[in-house]
């Protein structure tokens, strides 16, 4: 009985409309975040100067904001992908659910 709700479950068009958005959206967020994230390390990699620069006459640098630019990216992208999810991707799973 299990495999049977499964087949029908993977062959309904809204499952796969689903699956192929959510999917989409996945590897596109995943891009970008990696895209920030290994940018930052090969910044700290080949080009310390500029991170070690101060900012000002202060002793804060370059390096302390970019950072916390990285992790303030990290939790607006989370943010991104449960609106959407809460949004989009929910009423297509409730779809699913009822059988259209």
């Amino acid at each position: 009985m299990e495999e049977t709700l499964a087949e029908r479950i993977a062959a309904n068009p809204t499952y796969q409309k689903l699956k192929a958005k959510r999917t989409s959206f996945g590897w596109t967020l995943t891009l970008a975040m990696l895209v920030v994230y290994y940018g930052y390390i090969l910044l700290i990699a080949f080009n310390k100067e500029l991170l070690a620069a101060r900012i000002g006459d202060g002793v804060m640098t370059w390096g302390i904001p970019i950072g916390f630019g990285v992790i303030i990216f990290t939790i607006i992208v989370t943010g991104i992908y449960v609106r959407r999810a809460n949004r989009e991707f929910d009423e297509l799973t409730e779809q699913i659910k009822r059988g259209r």
